[in-house]
């Protein structure tokens, strides 16, 4: 079974690393464990633990960035 870094896992998704470890952090979303790699901690998600976080996001994310851009004044 082929396994995915959370870096390729964020790109994959389309959401940034910050909010995919804010989820998980809120309990949100269920996380594989966390591995040692050559003294690497690190976490190895399949599709199906990729398939449940694309799950919360389609029902819960509105995109990146909250703040909309200041128009221009008029002269």
């Amino acid at each position: 079974m082929k396994t995915y870094s959370t870096v390729k896992v964020v790109k994959k998704l389309g959401i940034g690393w910050s909010t995919l470890h804010r989820w998980i952090v809120e309990g949100k979303v269920d996380a594989p464990p966390v591995q040692s790699l050559d003294g690497f901690k690190i976490r190895r998600w399949n599709e199906k633990d990729i398939a449940k976080v694309r799950q919360y996001k389609m029902q819960h994310y509105w995109g990146k960035g909250g703040r909309k851009k200041r128009s221009k004044r008029a002269k």
